[in-house]
């Protein structure tokens, strides 16, 4: 292993991993699939259990050398996949005991100025996890003033998004937005003072403008449904959140599509009614980090861990849960 991957793995942070163990039970041993790989910190401690398989995906190019030692250091019992997790279906033919979504920014991401996803960056726009067709500097500059608005308001809950959409077009206008720091002056003149506030005036557009370069909505509610088709019954899948989209799509999802689910309003279609319960008994608990944990990981502070149990019911496609977040959906479709 050289250098460059061990300060990569030094650098990541598994989040919840006590209690991500805890509802796992590997002792018992089974089949893993472990979305986002990143530094591999899930994927390490469920391989120090004698019985577990693991499978790794990451679309991250820049964490590709720590799955393959992991794969030398494991070679029967670990794989890595250079994909998306909404493929998930695709490259997992087998029925699996256990799968973990660990979504949003990786620290390896962002520690990465060269990337762009940090607003401390001075370098290029760009903000692609990996297996990109687009980069921030193109939905910048390309974009009107409207989707951009619109991208911000929705996806980063930005109240001061149209402003902040007119001054990015009044900008590009005069010199294409190129670079970071080019974003970060935009969006402080844009911005109302708020000296109470202790977020960064430029957290809620970088957000958007991340969520929408890689698809993340649509990528996540692919990768939900497709896990639920490979999930053995009994089998557990964990959603580990850091926004307030990602947790109300893992709630819906959990809560909607369980054993029980409120009864449905006599008004709804018939198919409608009568959907699948995807899940057992769904107990709506939250796990939040520890004191302790935030305390050594700062970034942990807005995670949410929420998991449920696959019933035994044969899968039926959650068209609801499309329906429900189709706001969304639409707008990551927007062409660049």
């Amino acid at each position: 292993m050289n250098n460059h991957t061990s300060s990569l793995e030094l650098s990541h942070f598994p989040v919840m991993l006590n209690e991500v163990i805890k509802i796992c039970s590997p002792s018992k041993g089974g089949k893993y699939i472990d979305c986002t790989f990143g530094g591999g910190g899930y994927s390490k401690q469920l391989l120090k259990f004698p019985k577990i398989l693991v499978k790794g995906i990451d679309r991250d190019v820049k964490v590709k050398e720590i799955g393959k030692s992991l794969e030398k250091k494991f070679p029967e019992r670990f794989k890595f996949y250079q994909t998306k997790f909404s493929q998930l279906d695709n490259f997992s033919k087998d029925l699996v005991d256990v799968i973990i979504f660990d979504l949003g920014l990786s620290s390896i991401q962002l520690n990465d100025l060269k990337r762009g996803f940090s607003f401390k960056s001075n370098e290029n726009l760009d903000m692609s996890m990996g297996l990109n067709k687009i980069s921030a500097q193109d939905v910048i500059n390309e974009l009107s003033e409207l989707e951009l608005k619109l991208i911000i308001k929705i996806l980063g809950e930005e109240k001061e998004a149209a402003r902040i959409a007119k001054n990015i077009v009044k900008s590009r206008d005069e010199k294409k937005i190129i670079k970071v720091k080019d974003l970060v002056n935009i969006i402080e003149k844009s911005k109302k003072k708020n000296y109470a506030s202790k977020i960064n005036p430029c957290t809620k557009t970088f957000q958007a403008l991340r969520i929408f370069v890689n698809k993340e909505i649509t990528e996540l509610i692919n990768g939900i449904i497709n896990a639920t088709k490979i999930l053995k019954p009994g089998g557990k899948i964990l959603i580990i959140s850091f926004h307030s989209i990602e947790d109300k799509i893992a709630k819906y999802f959990f809560k909607n599509f369980s054993t029980n689910k409120s009864k449905p309003s006599r008004y709804l279609p018939e198919k409608e009614k009568n959907s699948v319960a995807l899940f057992n008994q769904y107990k709506n608990k939250v796990f939040k980090p520890t004191k302790k944990e935030i305390d050594l990981n700062n970034r942990s502070r807005s995670a949410k861990l929420r998991y449920a149990i696959r019933s035994q019911n044969k899968f039926s496609h959650p068209h609801e849960l499309i329906k429900k977040f189709k706001i969304y959906l639409d707008l990551e479709a927007i062409n660049v």
